[in-house]
């Protein structure tokens, strides 16, 4: 037995010796082979050669202000949170042209950088300010601390050779392995979810492993931490209790957030922020361990849900403000740079990824990079064309969705979700409308100024969750001035709407409906959005039915958030001599009344004006409906709110009821000429013509007297249903849960 130990060891440590199955470096995003490759090709693909310039322009000026590792005490955009931020994006690149310029300076740079963090490290207490569920040591959470790591990681891969055994072994002694316990077993309240934050925390504990050969860390990272004493809840930033227990790690975050089709239930701003530890932890593990097969996982829902994302953002680029959201966010974003270059070289090379990376006018510097250049260079892009798209919500699937119609340049987006984990917003059955990129009917987004210090240390403002979140900050039905679920997370996080039906492959009528039985007790929402193209108008039209049955008599709120300013209106109304405010919580606290009015039966109108556009939204009124003009920024004395304006109608004592609108974009502004052109609603009368249980029928009459009727199935949604209805003595007669008839005399 002796014998065949000595032989065993005698054996290893010829392998170690001869550096047969030895860890090689880099081998973490970069390889030894694929640096060799991208070597050979600087020259040849002016995309790649002008990002090497720009990145290496950036650095060598960072290298030459000097290594400033300083005292962690801000909040975002405080000078130690932002440094410490520049300095894990500055060591990240300054590895990589180490790898591709073979200069030492670059590693020098690293090295030293590297050593200011490890003396500074193991005299950190937690960070000083206590605002966060999980504090931090170098920033004020974890979440950060876990993007260092995740940099920097890729930093000490590309100098993994260039150090000496033993630095690296001070390294990882003093510094890595220590941030890498911190971030995952002393804080498992944030590295225990199924959350974006967790997925930057698995990312960074699994590539540092991956580094360091530390298979621990990398199960750690893949599976989550399995100890049973682990709290099993923890307090969140934004005040909700969310479970640790069950699914945890990376693969848990695969499974749970994303939908069949790639949608992330955080939405897409979310999505975007995470994209990045998703993928670049995937072609790490693509690298070091290809048995996972990582790119495949869930039908390679990682890779598909790149397409995804970059439809849910507008005609200029800018991401659809979901849930917690800030506006301007982009494709444009780094994080975006590399979920296109690594969708495109490690899925099925498509070519319209190609034309997002044109447009981005830059590459990673790595394999995918380089892939992308040499495609771009060759001719392949292909121009990325965003259509009508019907996304299913949910790890199966089986949580409602969300729609985008597009037509010309309008872009409808009807949102009928899960919750969203800890941000999502309390917006069952809403919509906002977009044309040409411009915002025409908005969702709020998020009370939050990202990372300017001033505006409470960055972080979310209180109004988020007594504004934002609540339903009257959106484009859908409000009940007796309380939110859905009553703003509770941990009711919203059980239900979920279910779409009835989609069309959306039809160049003239797309539709999608949807169904909410659990916002309010007693009451059940139906919406149904269609987006409809007529030679009677230059633009589409678009109809929105929303019907809702209700076990008794309530007050029902219907806002519309337009941006613009008033032109006209078809009723009376009044402005009070004082401004007050329209309610006291559920952010009805936050509108002042403007104005109100009484409507009359028959029709409501009200036509704005939005960059020299047009619009006007005609609505089904009963007798008594009120109109209310309101203004945001009531009890706001930080002005962390914009004074944005709205419309509410508001139905009083009512129980079965059913809101119709249409809203109609037309003619155009100049101000040079100082002329305008159909500047006028065509639309003369909107009417409900049939409302049962099983149908509802809507009539829109156009000015020149011809009239168009959508009829619509409301419990039926099979397409292969054969309906009847006689309407106005003409009976229709068609297939599917929908039918419209359009304009005729």
């Amino acid at each position: 037995m002796r014998n065949q130990q000595k032989t065993y060891l005698l054996f290893v440590s010829l392998l170690i010796c001869t550096g047969i199955g030895a860890q090689e470096h880099p081998n973490l995003i970069l390889t030894k082979s694929g640096v060799e490759s991208i070597r050979k090709n600087l020259g040849t693909t002016s995309l790649f050669d002008s990002s090497l310039k720009t990145v290496q322009n950036a650095i060598d000026k960072e290298i030459a202000s000097g290594i400033d590792v300083p005292i962690p005490k801000d909040y975002s955009g405080g000078y130690t949170h932002e440094r410490h931020k520049r300095n894990f994006l500055a060591m990240q690149k300054a590895g990589v042209l180490f790898q591709i310029l073979n200069d030492e300076k670059y590693a020098v740079y690293v090295r030293d950088m590297l050593f200011s963090y490890e003396s500074l490290y193991k005299t950190l207490p937690l960070h000083p300010k206590e605002r966060s569920y999980a504090r931090g040591k170098l920033f004020w959470q974890c979440l950060n601390d876990s993007n260092w790591l995740v940099y920097t990681s890729q930093a000490y891969d590309c100098i993994y050779e260039f150090l000496s055994k033993k630095e690296r072994e001070m390294l990882e002694k003093n510094l890595f392995q220590p941030f890498a316990d911190f971030i995952s077993v002393e804080n498992p309240q944030f590295f225990n979810r199924v959350h974006n934050h967790s997925t930057w925390g698995n990312a960074a504990v699994g590539m540092i492993g991956l580094v360091m050969g530390d298979d621990e860390l990398v199960d750690r990272a893949l599976y989550g931490i399995k100890d049973a004493n682990l709290k099993l809840y923890a307090k969140d930033n934004d005040g909700g209790f969310i479970k640790t227990e069950g699914k945890a790690g990376f693969l848990a975050n695969l499974d749970e957030p994303f939908s069949p089709d790639g949608y992330y239930t955080e939405g897409p701003y979310y999505q975007r922020y995470a994209m990045y530890p998703f993928l670049i932890f995937a072609v790490g593990l693509h690298n070091a361990r290809p048995e996972l097969k990582i790119f495949e996982y869930k039908d390679s829902v990682l890779l598909k849900s790149v397409k995804t994302l970059i439809n849910l953002s507008d005609k200029d680029g800018e991401f659809f403000p979901i849930n917690d959201a800030q506006k301007g966010m982009s494709i444009f974003s780094r994080e975006l740079t590399t979920a296109v270059d690594i969708a495109y070289h490690y899925g099925i090379k498509d070519p319209e990824l190609l034309d997002i990376a044109q447009k981005q006018n830059r590459v990673l510097l790595d394999d995918s990079g380089m892939a992308v250049a040499k495609a771009i260079s060759q001719g392949r892009a292909k121009p990325f064309l965003k259509k009508s798209v019907a996304y299913s919500d949910g790890p199966k699937g089986e949580k409602g969705g969300i729609s985008v119609l597009r037509q010309q340049d309008l872009e409808l987006v009807f949102k009928y979700t899960a919750q969203g984990l800890s941000h999502g917003h309390y917006d069952k059955l809403s919509f906002m409308l977009y044309e040409d990129g411009h915002e025409v009917i908005q969702d709020y987004g998020m009370a939050r100024f990202v990372n300017i210090e001033q505006k409470g240390g960055g972080n979310y403002l209180k109004e988020n969750k007594t504004w934002a979140k609540q339903s009257i900050a959106h484009n859908t039905l409000v009940v007796n001035e309380t939110s859905h679920f009553d703003g509770k997370y941990e009711l919203g996080s059980k239900y979920h709407s279910q779409r009835f039906f989609s069309k959306t492959s039809d160049d003239k009528v797309q539709v999608v409906s949807a169904k909410e039985g659990s916002a309010y007790p007693g009451v059940v929402m139906h919406r149904t959005v269609a987006m409809i193209q007529s030679k009677e108008f230059d633009k589409p039209m678009l109809l929105d039915v929303f019907k809702v049955n209700a076990n008794k008599k309530n007050t029902y709120d219907f806002p519309i958030h337009f941006m613009g300013q008033v032109i006209q209106t078809n009723f009376e109304y009044a402005a009070p001599g004082t401004l007050e405010t329209l309610g006291t919580k559920n952010g009805y606290q936050h509108l002042y009344l403007e104005a109100s009015g009484i409507s009359k039966k028959g029709n409501g109108k009200l036509t704005w004006m939005r960059n020299n556009q047009f619009y006007t939204w005609t609505s089904t009124t009963k007798e008594g409906d009120v109109f209310l003009f309101t203004r945001l920024g009531a009890n706001d004395p930080e002005f962390n709110l914009r004074r944005d304006a709205g419309l509410i109608l508001r139905r009083k004592e009512s129980q079965n009821t059913l809101f119709v609108s249409v809203i109609e974009a037309h003619g155009e502004y100049s101000p040079v000429t100082e002329l305008s052109s159909n500047s006028t609603s065509s639309i003369l009368e909107l009417a409900i013509e049939l409302d049962t249980d099983m149908y509802t029928a809507i009539s829109v009459k156009h000015k020149n007297g011809k009239r168009a009727i959508l009829l619509l199935s409301n419990q039926d949604p099979s397409p292969e249903t054969l309906h009847k209805q006689k309407i106005n003595t003409k009976e229709h007669q068609w297939k599917g849960p929908c039918h419209f008839v359009d304009f005729k005399s």
